[in-house]
Formats: structure tokens, C-alpha cells, sequence
């Protein structure tokens, strides 16, 4: 965008030097999703006659910052509301993936309160996953074996996610290497990025707690040297599918970037989750390599 000659205007809750140094005007935010936040924001873009919005955080796409740009008929890179439950509820996207018969997820079941919990832990044994259901900047996530100890640490998790007013998913767990596949879409069609790795443990090793994200690397190859090929196309597919599932699903095209978080495993590709946006750092490794 800062190479296009037009002018780039930028919205932070926190003020980068970098993005300042390009940006023709900046405005400062105190958060991305509250009414005042939100009607400032637009009067910024009204402000500097912004044509074209690219959100990149997945709060503002959550709390639907989107919709209120496409009712100015102002087009924005970042889906709206309603389709961005792909991100903001693990739930949401593994019903969406059994409706649609799309078999990339593991057992799985969704929890309002903590009835049958105990149950599908015990039917799951010692490999599952529990998910806050919602956004928690990746740390919502707790892995039995490594974040949880024991099924009563575990349902003690669960207890206080209800505790809060949330709800949950409980997985069984995957084994193997993770990689992410995003995809550009424009309501229709979908155009994909090469493969990249991000590694999202604090710590060396991979010993701490997940986190949003400690860095990324690609290949040359556009690939990653524990994948073949068929895994790529596995992992296209399921985006793909997935853009045809939401438009049939909620009658609205998808547009934006479609980022899915994917497994290699025993039993071929699976989904961990997506990403309604750019992942961060992966963008990093993928931009640097666009042309266009």
C-alpha cells in the first residue's frame, strides 16, 4: 500500500514508528471494538476521504467495524461480522465443518454449561484440548499434557470459562507438525499464499505458554520441508471449501484473508482453526514476497 503512491492513513491502539513513518495521518485508538472507539474511527476515514479499508487485528473484525465501512460503500479488506465467527468461535467453525461434511476436524463437542464435560473428557482419555470459546489473542487454548496436568485441572479450566459468562469446545488432541495456509478471497474466488510455519510457545524449547505469535519462516519452495505436495493441495481445498460453505451458510461472500491453521497428521491434513485476517508474524515472510 505505502508503494501504491496513494496516500496510507493508519488507526492504532498502539502507536508503531514504523507504520507512523509511512503514514500520512494517524489516529490513535483506545480500543478497536467499543461504540466510541468505532464512530471515531469512521469519522477519521470520512476525514481523509479513505476509498479502501484493510483491517488487520481480528477485534475490530469481531465486534463488526467491517459492516459499518461497506454500509458507506467504502470496500474493506476484512469480512464482516457475521462471517469473522469463523474466527471469534471455535464452535461456530467446527459446526460448520460437520454441516458441510468437510472432514477436517478431530471429536469435538461445545459446552454452554459444565453438563457432559466430565463424560467427554473421560471418553477422550488423556489427549484432548479444551477452547475458550471466543477471542484471547491465541492464549485461550489449554493442551492436556502440557497446559493441563490432570482432568480435575482440566474441568477446573472449563469452570472458570462458565465462572465468566463463556463457553467452551473440548477436542481431542492432534499430533504433528503445524503449518498455516491463508488465502485471498473476494466473496467468489480464492487465490493462495505458499505454505509458512509460525512457532507459538514462549520460551526455548517450546516449554511456555502459547502466545499470538514469536516468529515465522517460509521455504523457497513455497512449501515446507515436512510437507509433500497432496498436503498442500489438502490444506487449499479445505479453504476453499470452507468460502463455499460460509456463502451457502450465511448468504454472504467472504472477503478478505482466510487463514487456516492446519495439522499434518497420521490421517492426513486437519484443521486446528482459522483466522479471519493476516496471520501475524506469518504476513511478514508472505508480503515480503508478493507481486502484484
Amino acid at each position: 500500500m505505502s508503494f501504491s503512491g496513494s496516500p496510507v492513513y493508519s488507526v492504532l491502539t498502539n502507536l508503531n514508528p514504523g507504520i507512523l513513518d509511512i503514514s500520512a495521518a494517524s489516529h490513535s485508538v483506545n480500543d478497536y471494538h467499543s461504540n466510541i472507539s468505532k464512530r471515531s474511527i469512521m469519522e477519521f476515514a470520512s476525514e481523509h476521504s479513505v476509498n479502501c479499508v484493510v483491517i488487520g487485528p481480528e477485534d475490530p473484525l469481531a465486534h463488526g467495524l467491517s459492516d459499518m465501512f461497506w454500509k458507506q460503500d467504502i470496500p474493506v479488506v476484512g469480512p464482516t461480522q457475521n462471517l469473522a465467527q469463523i474466527e471469534s468461535s471455535k464452535g461456530f467453525t467446527r459446526d460448520l465443518l460437520n454441516k458441510y461434511s468437510i472432514r477436517a476436524s478431530p471429536l469435538y463437542k461445545r459446552f454452554k454449561n459444565m453438563n457432559g464435560a466430565s463424560e467427554f473428557i473421560d471418553e477422550l482419555g488423556d489427549d484432548f484440548v479444551i477452547k475458550f470459546d471466543g477471542l484471547m489473542g491465541g492464549k485461550g487454548v489449554k493442551l492436556s499434557g502440557e497446559h493441563l496436568s490432570s482432568k480435575s485441572e482440566a474441568l477446573e479450566y472449563c469452570k472458570k470459562i462458565i465462572d465468566n459468562s463463556g463457553t467452551f469446545v473440548i477436542e481431542e488432541k492432534m499430533f504433528g507438525e503445524e503449518f498455516s495456509l491463508m488465502s485471498f478471497c473476494d466473496g467468489i474466488n480464492s487465490s493462495h499464499m505458499p505454505a509458512v510455519q509460525d512457532h507459538k510457545r514462549a520460551y526455548e524449547g517450546d516449554t511456555g505458554p502459547n502466545t499470538g505469535g514469536m516468529g515465522s519462516y517460509s521455504d523457497s519452495d513455497h512449501s515446507l520441508p515436512f510437507l509433500e505436495e497432496q498436503d498442500i493441495f489438502e490444506a487449499q481445498e479445505i479453504n476453499e471449501r470452507v468460502i463455499k460453505a460460509l456463502k451457502d451458510h450465511t448468504g454472504e461472500g467472504y472477503k478478505g484473508i482466510l487463514y487456516g491453521g492446519f495439522m499434518i497428521t497420521s490421517n492426513g491434513v486437519k484443521l486446528i482453526e482459522y483466522n479471519a485476517r493476516f496471520g501475524d508474524p506469518e504476513a511478514m515472510n508472505l508480503l515480503a514476497l508478493l507481486e502484484s
